[in-house]
């Protein structure tokens, strides 16, 4: 395996994995690097793939150089590998939504976290990141999601999740796809709070919509956020 260094926004990298060994077809991982005077990486990745995406970041900045880290939500592939980046990065700081600094991340993290506030800003210098409480979108309490205001890229962890491999970017349709994974496996049980998330998410227009599982979608992402919204609310119709 290895892992694949792609740039899908102006100084934002993709680090992916592309795992055959998951299910019929294979799985992709997907990590994501902001480059900017502050650096932030969006998702850990399985401590056993560590090594691998390590090294893909040393591609483009030095591991000290990075200076936040945060993630979705606590799952195995999401932050397996938090403390061994808090180790590798002594300069970096583990960031999450209030509830997940409450509920696992203070307790789980070597080093102190900084809680971020709903719709709260890090200005990383060059780029700036809004912190979104998603809960049980895609799943866990403790969910939330950051889109960068300066390109328009949302990065959505699990939602629009494809399976097998995956090239770095798409323009192509990213809704039937992930209906299809979803109704095959109910990774995101739907509650009534999840319309309501979508559509916040959609109000946003991301043009990039970085997904953690298959390519990166550039193009309309309000029109595919609604659609799989639209999926969504027919669980509650």
């Amino acid at each position: 395996m290895k892992t694949e260094v792609s740039e899908i926004a102006d100084k934002i990298y993709r680090l992916s994995t592309f795992v055959p060994a998951v299910g019929p077809t294979g799985f992709t991982f997907n990590q994501f690097l902001i480059d900017a005077d502050e650096p932030l990486l969006f998702h850990y990745g399985q401590r056993s793939l560590f090594p691998l995406i390590s090294e893909a970041v040393k591609r483009v900045i030095p591991l000290e150089k990075l200076r936040w880290t945060t993630c979705s939500h606590v799952e195995g592939d999401e932050s397996g590998a938090l403390n061994e980046w808090l180790a590798a990065a002594p300069n970096a700081t583990p960031a999450h939504g209030q509830l997940g600094c409450n509920i696992w991340l203070t307790d789980m993290a070597n080093r102190p976290p900084r809680a971020l506030k709903d719709d709260e800003v890090l200005d990383l210098g060059g780029k700036k990141v809004r912190w979104l409480d998603t809960p049980h979108v895609p799943h866990n309490w403790d969910a939330g999601l950051i889109y960068e205001e300066t390109t328009g890229t949302l990065f959505s962890s699990d939602l629009f999740t494809q399976v097998g491999p995956a090239e770095p970017t798409t323009e192509s349709d990213i809704v039937a796809p992930a209906i299809a994974v979803s109704d095959r496996l109910p990774f995101m049980p739907p509650t009534p709070m999840t319309e309501a998330t979508m559509r916040r998410l959609a109000a946003l227009k991301p043009t990039t919509i970085a997904l953690m599982h298959g390519p990166t979608f550039k193009g309309d992402g309000a029109a595919a956020l609604n659609g799989l919204a639209d999926h969504y609310a027919k669980s509650f119709a």
